[in-house]
């Protein structure tokens, strides 16, 4: 097992999330009244890359925003969480990404991404070390994933979300991709890949070898505040344990409890205790970074 936690690199993206919570989110044609408006950074990469650094990773985040107040605001916030953000350009005419939730009481929500300075960038000319651990997830474009995924010398990892049709050159180059149970159902060729972790909410998360369920955990019970960066958080902390060299019940434990604080917190980026403390909160010994 590792002595300290891997390097990740989040290729992905990063947006200002425009979150109004209801006590419910509104039917078709439905105007809800009595919301809470709030502002925050946000972007499935910019989240995952987060919460890697949180955890107690070396975290580097590439992407792009917008030559604007917003996306000045993303890269002070990527850099205060400790991401390097050298990696992220800032495109001048492009808006940066923008993401407008609606959650309810119950943390569930609702999501409409605008892509803007997301869509704009580029992986050419990057190289990635044989070392570095690159986590992309379906927030930009597909060949920008894919690129990616061939550039890539290490652990390659795919956040299949939102869900699509992925390019068989794409999962084969997979060493792992995370899904949701319904991105699960929506992407027939996972179950041939080569290996699949799948989050079920309350019902835990399990890992898929080749279509054959290898390992499993269960979920924490707590109180929902927020979903929004529960996967994030979740995707993050499963990464950084496997490459640390937990097994695969071990890791999927660690990630469930990484993302039970994660949906108590009402932040996209909520705030996370260091690897080893959820290492040590499953009971596990030999925790890694000591």
């Amino acid at each position: 097992m590792s002595t300290r936690l891997p390097a990740v690199t989040v290729v992905g993206s990063i947006n200002l999330d425009i979150i109004a919570t209801t006590d419910r989110i509104p039917s078709p044609g439905e105007t809800v009244g009595g919301g809470a408006l709030t502002h925050q950074p946000g972007g499935k990469g910019a989240n995952q890359a987060v919460a890697a650094a949180r955890l107690g990773g070396s975290a580097r985040m590439i992407g792009a925003v917008g030559d604007d107040a917003q996306g000045h605001l993303m890269l002070a916030s990527l850099s205060d969480a400790g991401v390097d953000t050298t990696g992220v350009a800032v495109l001048d005419g492009d808006a940066t990404g923008t993401a407008l939730i609606v959650v309810d009481r119950d943390g569930e929500n609702q999501i409409v991404v605008c892509p803007g300075a997301n869509s704009g960038f580029s992986v050419e000319g990057l190289q990635f070390g044989p070392d570095e651990t690159v986590l992309c997830q379906l927030e930009v474009g597909l060949p920008v994933v894919l690129e990616a995924a061939l550039r890539s010398a290490g652990f390659f990892v795919l956040n299949a979300a939102p869900a699509m049709d992925l390019p068989a050159e794409l999962l084969e180059r997979c060493d792992l991709v995370v899904v949701n149970e319904t991105e699960y159902q929506l992407i027939p060729a996972l179950a041939e890949a080569r290996l699949v972790a799948v989050t079920y909410g309350k019902d835990g998360s399990a890992i898929f070898e080749n279509g054959r369920r290898v390992a499993e955990a269960p979920a924490a019970a707590v109180t929902v505040a927020n979903t929004i960066g529960a996967g994030d958080a979740f995707c993050a902390a499963l990464v950084l344990a496997l490459r640390a060299g937990f097994d695969y019940s071990t890791a999927l434990a660690v990630a469930n409890a990484v993302g039970a604080d994660a949906v108590g917190d009402p932040s996209s980026q909520p705030a996370l205790a260091r690897l080893e403390e959820y290492v040590a909160r499953v009971g596990v010994a030999g925790v890694a970074g000591q």
